[in-house]
């Protein structure tokens, strides 16, 4: 009787799903905050070429590092939001109840650690009123914020009463320091490098963003839920909780963003913040967060700033009228979800 040979029949993962585990290179190339960073780079190059004078300076690096700070820190609250699928509308307006608010403290003689306190606990209870009605109340996200973007910029008005508040008190040069300082360091040829301390607490902050995206529960947990809400609730995941938590963190860091700003400028208004919503959430989506939820990273909020007002720079110095930026930023935002979706698309 003739034996029989066993077939072979193992076949590689691969074949059967026709999934492969990526190389570093290949992770690296679909990246989009990869793009945009060679956008930059890119930016950099041209500008540098053609204003050798005054782009590649470093007093213009200082300029522009600390002019995209503030978007920069509010980008990491609002990539906390975004990830969970939501939208947080009302951050522009939470610094100017911030700045209204401690200016007034500073103006009735409080020092300048009431003055942050009281601000920090301004964001955090917006973002708690916030969160709490689209976590546990199931309100809309826009529709929560978009309210919140109102009462909020009323109340800063009420409380500075229509007035730009420049009297800041006994504390008032540590408080402008704290906002409007910064570190110098000196480079091997001599020259000094000078680096806001908006700029610092961006990088610092972003660190620590990135870090517990990535090792932390917490973190894993808004990506799950922005992957997909009902399965993150089936696997025992505290959904509502998180959710509030992204959007206290959303306000807190308007506040600390508002706050540093307000020392800068060494006056507080219901003003600041006009439109920087805007702005904020053009960072996280071009940085490669996705509007309906579970993608996106601390790095695409920072190097999408960085874009956004580096395009800023360059138009200024092209002579390009500053009416035209908003254009190129709306530009940058279709293009960066259009992107978005090709990947998406390639990935199924």
């Amino acid at each position: 009787m003739q034996s029989s040979k066993p077939l072979q029949t193992s076949v590689a993962i691969e074949e059967v799903t026709g999934l492969r585990e990526r190389t570093v290179l290949e992770r690296l190339l679909t990246s989009q905050p990869f793009w945009v960073t060679v956008a930059v780079i890119l930016i950099c190059i041209v500008t540098s070429i053609k204003e050798p004078n005054s782009f590649p300076t470093l007093a213009n690096f200082f300029n522009t590092t600390r002019n995209f700070s503030s978007i920069g820190i509010m980008a990491i609250g609002m990539t906390a939001v975004i990830l969970t699928g939501g939208i947080d509308l009302s951050v522009g307006s939470v610094m100017a109840l911030v700045s209204t608010t401690v200016a007034r403290l500073l103006e009735a003689g409080y020092g300048w650690e009431s003055a942050w306190a009281m601000g920090l606990g301004v964001g955090l209870i917006c973002g708690l009123i916030n969160g709490y009605l689209i976590a546990y109340v199931k309100l809309p996200p826009f529709v929560v914020t978009l309210g919140m973007l109102s009462i909020a910029r009323s109340l800063g008005v009420v409380i500075s009463q229509g007035r730009v508040i420049y009297e800041f008190g006994p504390d008032a040069e540590t408080f402008k320091w704290i906002g409007g300082g910064w570190l110098d360091l000196t480079l091997p040829n001599g020259s000094v490098l000078s680096l806001s301390h908006q700029f610092l607490l961006l990088i610092v902050l972003s660190i620590i963003f990135a870090f517990v995206l990535k090792w932390t529960s917490w973190g894993r947990w808004l990506y799950a839920i922005g992957g997909n809400e009902n399965a993150a609730r089936l696997t025992g995941i505290p959904v509502d909780r998180v959710k509030l938590q992204a959007y206290v963190l959303c306000s807190l860091t308007a506040a600390l963003a508002s706050l540093m700003l307000t020392g800068y400028a060494g006056s507080g208004t219901s003003g600041l913040g006009r439109g920087y919503e805007l702005y904020v959430i053009a960072a996280v989506v071009i940085g490669g967060a996705n509007l309906m939820g579970g993608a996106g990273g601390a790095y695409g909020g920072f190097i999408g700033a960085a874009l956004i007002f580096l395009i800023r720079n360059s138009l200024i110095m092209f002579g390009v009228e500053a009416n035209w930026y908003e254009f190129f930023v709306g530009l940058f935002i279709i293009f960066a979800v259009l992107l978005e979706r090709i990947r998406g698309r390639k990935a199924g």
